[in-house]
């Protein structure tokens, strides 16, 4: 696989991954890391901004949608929406949770900018730690 189709794919599988559509792009990235298709940060560089984006659909989808009744994932996100303000964003790479977090947050109309940069700081995080422990364990069984 070229590298312009490797970070192609990474885009779009960090994006899909990030909607409320089910993925893993963990799995391409580290793929493309064993497959040493191009270097570390432009790998990291595009799952971060895919992924981001991909976050900042739901957040849009958080705007358009009305709010459905509260149930006890919803309600959780917006209480910790309500206390912690955008930086709760910082996990919106976690599963599931991540993704409520990011509709509730269009939801109560957090503010752009910061919602941006705690998704993208939470999201980058997260890929950094799976390419050292990807990168780690290809030198342990080198």
């Amino acid at each position: 696989m070229s590298a312009f189709w490797g970070l192609v794919s990474l885009f779009w599988s960090s994006f899909l991954s990030a909607t409320l559509l089910p993925g893993s792009s963990e799995v391409l990235l580290v793929s493309l890391l064993v497959a040493k298709v191009t270097g570390v940060v432009p790998l990291l560089v595009v799952a971060t901004i895919g992924n981001t984006l991909g976050g900042m659909t739901n957040l849009v989808l958080g705007r358009i949608l009305p709010q459905p009744k509260p149930r006890t994932g919803t309600l959780t996100a917006l209480r910790w929406l309500q206390r912690y303000g955008p930086a709760a964003l910082l996990l919106s790479w976690v599963p599931v949770i991540g993704d409520v977090l990011c509709v509730a947050a269009g939801w109560l109309r957090m503010p752009w900018l910061y919602s941006t940069l705690f998704i993208c700081i939470g999201k980058a995080l997260r890929y950094i730690v799976v390419a050292i422990v990807a990168l780690q364990g290809m030198t342990l069984w080198s």
